[in-house]
């Protein structure tokens, strides 16, 4: 799982408006650790929190803690670079790899055990959100370029990885179409659902 450090005024900027920096904050941090409690419900392997700017918050270890995680920093200039680094330290291990974020309360347990199952018979695995991103990818095989050239945090994301896969000739499965908390209308529709939970140790 990949997360930001709960640090006001550098995560859910687009929230800041609804909840304040402060709230914001705290909101990423109940998501993320929602997010690991999923993860790990799963019981699909071993759970790796990899952490940004680096393994270092308070938070970090007080998950770690809590729920069993190991840290790893994320390293790279960009989105792409620091998924593609997650993905060769679990190939280096011999390991498949599920990858997911710290925001999309809607994806469940189950999901994440389709997702790995589905690595069984298939290159990649990906949910895409309504954005036009993704909440999940994972990976049996190295998928060169991958990851290269892609404009993070757009609605294009989806497509042009689609393309890459194809390029590739790789063999992946699409699960079901989820979405993530970004916008203050997001965070209207995570109260409206109830999707978040109160996690505890």
């Amino acid at each position: 799982m990949f997360a930001k450090a709960p640090v006001a005024g550098d995560v859910k900027t687009r929230l800041a408006s609804a909840l304040g920096a402060e709230g914001a904050a705290q909101l990423h941090a109940s998501l993320v650790r929602q997010a690991l409690f999923t993860a790990t419900l799963a019981g699909v392997g071993r759970v790796e929190l990899w952490c940004a700017p680096d393994e270092k918050h308070a938070f970090f270890a007080e998950c770690a803690a809590e729920m069993g995680t190991r840290l790893h920093a994320q390293r790279g200039e960009d989105l792409g670079v620091r998924m593609s680094h997650a993905f060769e330290n679990a190939f280096a291990a011999g390991r498949h790899l599920v990858l997911i974020g710290s925001d999309c309360p809607a994806l469940t347990s189950t999901d994440i055990e389709h997702a790995a199952i589905a690595l069984g018979s298939h290159d990649a695995v990906i949910t895409p959100a309504e954005d036009g991103g993704y909440v999940l990818i994972g990976l049996s095989r190295r998928i060169p370029g991958l990851f290269g050239g892609i404009e993070w945090s757009t609605p294009s994301v989806m497509d042009a990885t689609r393309e890459r896969l194809l390029a590739a000739g790789a063999r992946w499965r699409e699960l079901p179409t989820l979405w993530d908390v970004d916008r203050p209308e997001d965070y209207a529709r995570l109260q409206r659902e109830g999707l978040l939970q109160e996690v505890s140790s």
